[in-house]
């Protein structure tokens, strides 16, 4: 067991704001944390892009123990649905040390906010469009959050192949005006 906390960062790289990722992530993995006495929970953040957007969030810890904490950490925020990307970055002794973590793939729908017809924005809505892509996707994935920004509102979709709920999205996708001009982007 450690002598002195070693301070780590687990860089979610999941595009969701903090209550999301505070009831997602940061919750749970305190309560399991106080059970096993592995590491603390110290702290957790969210860093945006110049335009506002969320780029990936993360959780600060103090681990205490880390060569069961590590492993424990990296299976717990997989298990919750962090993405891949996500990665556990930590010092000892002066080396760096990164461990990878999740299997998720994420896709952001980025939605045309202005140059669509008027009538498009007055008689589509924006509710009614993430309820039927999360009903499409079924046991596929989830979108786990989503943006507006002055021109764009983004949904992030989350789930084992971006292939997929691509594929099982893509019919209502086509025909539902909101989502004309709309734009995909595989989150890395």
């Amino acid at each position: 067991m450690s002598t002195k906390p070693i301070p780590a960062y687990a860089r979610i790289n999941a595009r969701i704001d903090p209550v999301e990722r505070g009831d997602r992530y940061e919750d749970p993995l305190s309560e399991a944390l106080e059970e096993n006495g592995l590491a603390v929970l110290t702290g957790g953040g969210t860093m945006q892009s110049e335009n506002g957007e969320i780029s990936y969030c993360g959780i600060d810890l103090d681990l205490l123990n880390v060569d069961e904490a590590v492993s424990f950490i990296c299976d717990f925020l997989a298990e919750h649905g962090a993405p891949k990307g996500s990665k556990l970055q930590y010092e000892v002794d002066g080396e760096a040390k990164e461990v990878p973590f999740g299997f998720l793939e994420g896709l952001a729908i980025y939605l045309n906010g202005t140059d669509l017809p008027t009538e498009v924005y007055e008689t589509c809505d924006i509710n009614f469009l993430y309820e039927e892509i999360e009903r499409l996707l079924g046991d596929r994935g989830e979108i786990q959050g989503h943006w507006q920004g002055p021109e764009e509102t983004a949904l992030y979709l989350y789930g084992y192949s971006v292939d997929e709920m691509r594929r099982v999205i893509a019919p209502f996708v086509k025909r539902y005006p909101l989502c004309e001009k709309a734009r995909f982007v595989v989150i890395t």
